[in-house]
């Protein structure tokens, strides 16, 4: 990094650290590194990065962590409760912060953003940020999980200073759930490499011999872990339907997780297993490739913030079927990128996602939209810049904060 005096503080660089509870792969942690890193390259920040250890089928990010931050390692962090290890989490996140004479502690996922946020607070940190990748707290939760989540995040809310979303709808459940006031957030879209995906020139032909798809055979790609939400049960209750009107569909899921046989039983029961290729885990590199062999992607997750894989596949010309729910509405544009449906529609699932088989110049004209539309909001630099406006304009509004902060913790 090159150093510069900060016209804000007045010192050598803003010191920001970043907090994650995990990095396996998903749509928060590719947020989180890319943030990271292109902070990082600025002038401006001196950007470390802690995440926890939490190990599963869905891949891990970690070792490209350690490659592109300079990371720190918390293996007492993990998703799960576990009083002691939380405890010995918090102490050292305390400790870390303190030490690392930070201005900016910025916090991602649940238990980090609430160990991450408390320990930055009592360490005397300025300002704390924290990103709303999703909202911990939904309506498939028992009363008690909900209510608890809430009040923890109202609690956590009295030592932050702003908040970052990845979508309006989230910032706005937020607001209604009263976690903060609307002046406390910013809608920043989750940025990606989009010319990745952009300029991707695949031969769809191989990919499709390669998991043994017929060439002719129209192809309804989803790419989510195999894990509850996720949606794939209401992709199940929708397929015979699709099947009976285009036999020779195939559907083409990309992810690993505990539901695999469960849902391949439920294909089997209905007499469409011919219909489904379970490609199972595939690197992170090789999901623009996947892609290129969809004609349709679908996204029928029950809850997420604002699934990366919907502007990914609007960018390279691919129409998607999507739920409406969270931010979904804000990259399908219903009739113009692709069809919205209400969650556990399975008749409404089927008929957009046929209608849209059916027509090759439906799903043309859906794509081309998809592109202008994801370009450059979505993009990896974009997000950047927007973050660091937002740390900006907190510099500014809190400059006595960071004033005071140096003169009792003077840069070494």
């Amino acid at each position: 990094m090159v150093s510069s005096d900060n016209p804000i503080s007045g010192r050598k660089p803003i010191r920001v650290l970043h907090i994650i509870t995990r990095m396996i792969v998903g749509g928060a942690q590719e947020n989180t590194l890319l943030s990271v890193v292109g902070l990082d390259a600025m002038p401006e920040y001196e950007v470390d990065f802690i995440s926890g250890i939490d190990k599963g089928k869905e891949g891990e990010m970690l070792s490209q962590a350690r490659e592109t931050t300079n990371l720190i390692v918390l293996p007492e962090m993990g998703r799960s409760i576990n009083p002691f290890s939380d405890v010995v989490a918090f102490w050292k996140l305390y400790k870390l912060i303190k030490k690392g004479r930070y201005h900016i502690v910025h916090t991602h996922s649940s238990k980090a953003g609430v160990l991450g946020r408390l320990a930055a607070w009592l360490a005397g940190t300025p300002l704390i940020v924290h990103t709303l990748h999703s909202l911990v707290f939904h309506e498939y939760q028992p009363w008690i999980v909900n209510r608890t989540w809430r009040f923890i995040k109202k609690t956590c809310a009295l030592v932050t200073d702003y908040y970052i979303s990845v979508s309006e709808v989230i910032v706005e459940k937020a607001i209604a759930a009263n976690i903060a006031e609307t002046g406390r957030f910013r809608t920043i879209y989750s940025g990606m490499e989009l010319d990745w995906f952009l300029n991707a020139k695949f031969d769809a032909d191989k990919v499709k011999q390669e998991f043994g798809i017929p060439l002719a055979a129209p192809v309804v790609g989803k790419i989510a872990r195999l894990f509850p939400l996720k949606g794939h049960d209401q992709l199940m209750d929708a397929a015979s339907e699709i099947v009976k009107r285009v036999p020779s569909v195939c559907f083409f899921l990309i992810g690993d997780g505990i539901l695999l046989e469960h849902l391949r039983g439920r294909a089997k029961d209905y007499g469409i297993l011919d219909n489904f290729i379970f490609a199972g885990l595939i690197d992170r590199e090789r999901i623009p490739e996947m892609i290129s062999a969809m004609d349709v992607v679908v996204h029928t997750s029950l809850r997420e913030g604002l699934a990366r894989v919907l502007p990914q596949s609007l960018a390279m010309g691919k129409p998607c079927v999507s739920f409406d729910i969270d931010g979904a509405r804000e990259v399908v544009i219903n009739g113009q990128t692709g069809f919205l449906v209400e969650a556990f529609d399975s008749t409404g699932l089927a008929d957009g996602i046929a209608r849209l088989i059916e027509d090759e110049e439906l799903r043309k004209r859906f794509g081309e939209n998809g592109k202008r539309h994801v370009d450059p909001n979505f993009r990896s630099e974009k997000m950047v810049a927007d973050i660091s406006e937002v740390y900006q304009m907190l510099l500014k509004q809190h400059a006595d904060r960071i004033a005071a902060f140096d003169q009792k913790t003077p840069a070494v």
